[in-house]
């Protein structure tokens, strides 16, 4: 008999299950906190570091393919305050993009929606000062959403698929706390991890490495 996709799906659905009634299964989400970062595009990475440029990469990020670099740079907001020291992550992306948190915005006098990372039409202004230009963004500001990312097979797991949102429930911290409407993202290149900020981190008392549950009610 041939199988289809969807039969081959519930048969690796119905193993998992079993494995983990048999408690040989982990059901936890180990989580990343994301502190302030920018994302450059080639034009930017020119005018602020000077024609030819390359980043330089230091350390290898938990999602295969994203690493942070030695570069640093200052952000600064309408009000003129301003944040030194902010990383920059590679690769390059076709549009540049700040991620910070909502406590940096305050410094900042900035207002940054809370969006998926990419989605920064209509985001926040902001300025960007590097050792040989400045860089203007007029929108590109942003506080990333809390999400996941997940393998093809551990969305099957978890029982979701990319674009979902699911609650999860925070235990491993000092304060346990419910987040809601944490968005799954689904991709063969990731790894599983939760991202959050600092802010959130701080709330919960998380550190690199802490877990998470996906929320059963």
């Amino acid at each position: 008999m041939e199988l289809t996709s969807a039969a081959i799906a519930d048969i690796v659905k119905k193993v998992i299950s079993e494995m983990g009634d048999s408690g040989s299964s982990d059901n936890t989400i180990p989580v990343g906190i994301s502190n302030r970062h920018i994302h450059l595009n080639r034009e930017d990475l020119e005018t602020l570091f000077g024609k030819g440029y390359e980043l330089t990469p230091i350390k290898e990020l938990s999602q295969p393919g994203q690493y942070a670099c030695k570069e640093t740079l200052t952000l600064v907001g309408p009000s003129m305050r301003s944040i030194e020291n902010v990383r920059v992550l590679g690769p390059l992306r076709k549009s540049s993009q700040v991620e910070i948190s909502m406590t940096d915005s305050f410094v900042l006098k900035v207002k940054p929606p809370v969006r998926e990372s990419g989605k920064t039409a209509g985001s926040a202004p902001v300025t960007i000062i590097g050792p040989k230009g400045i860089v203007q963004l007029n929108e590109g500001c942003i506080i990333a959403n809390r999400h996941i990312h997940m393998s093809p097979s551990d969305a099957v797991k978890f029982n979701v698929k990319d674009g979902d949102y699911i609650n999860v429930d925070a235990f491993s911290g000092t304060r346990k706390t419910r987040w809601y409407d944490v968005q799954v993202r689904v991709h063969e290149q990731f790894r599983l991890e939760m991202h959050v900020d600092t802010d959130d981190a701080n709330a919960v008392g998380f550190k690199n490495g802490s877990t998470v549950t996906v929320a059963k009610d």
